[in-house]
């Protein structure tokens, strides 16, 4: 899976990637410290999975995740912030998981599990939905 990880804090930032470089089937697509930056990135590295601090500078992380919810594709989302007080707009969000600091490895093993299970399922979006639905059409019987 192609990671994302956006935090302004240098440390926790490298704490999360550290963790998430001992699974062999993760790879670090890059890192952002802002809101801005973490957009720019999301857009040109298009990620399977973004790891989001809440608390950043610029843009926080809540409103980087809904502008990046507007991507034809996005990626799935899991916040990674010091503060629990954001939990329930996180998950408004369609966040996969909610992880606080410091990161647990354990905890960051059953994220990645219910990551990996949701990356081995086909994502509809209502393009493809649509396409297919256009292609049936076509071939329909114009007759009753």
């Amino acid at each position: 899976m192609k990671v994302l990880v956006a935090d302004d804090e240098a440390l926790a930032r490298d704490e999360l990637i550290y963790l998430l470089g001992s699974h062999s089937d993760v790879v670090i697509a890059g890192e952002a410290v802002n809101g801005k930056d973490f957009l720019e990135k999301t857009h040109r590295l298009e990620p399977d999975v973004v790891f989001l601090d809440i608390q950043m500078p610029e843009i926080d992380g809540l409103t980087a995740a809904k502008e990046m919810l507007r991507l034809k594709k996005p990626p799935y989302l899991v916040f990674a912030t010091a503060f629990d007080c954001h939990a329930l707009e996180a998950f408004s969000l369609e966040a996969v998981d909610y992880l606080l600091k410091p990161f647990s490895p354990e905890r960051l093993d059953k994220t990645l599990d219910r990551l990996r299970k949701m990356l081995a399922k086909p994502r509809f979006s209502l393009d493809i939905l649509a396409n297919a639905l256009e292609r049936l059409q076509a071939l329909a019987d114009p007759y009753p």
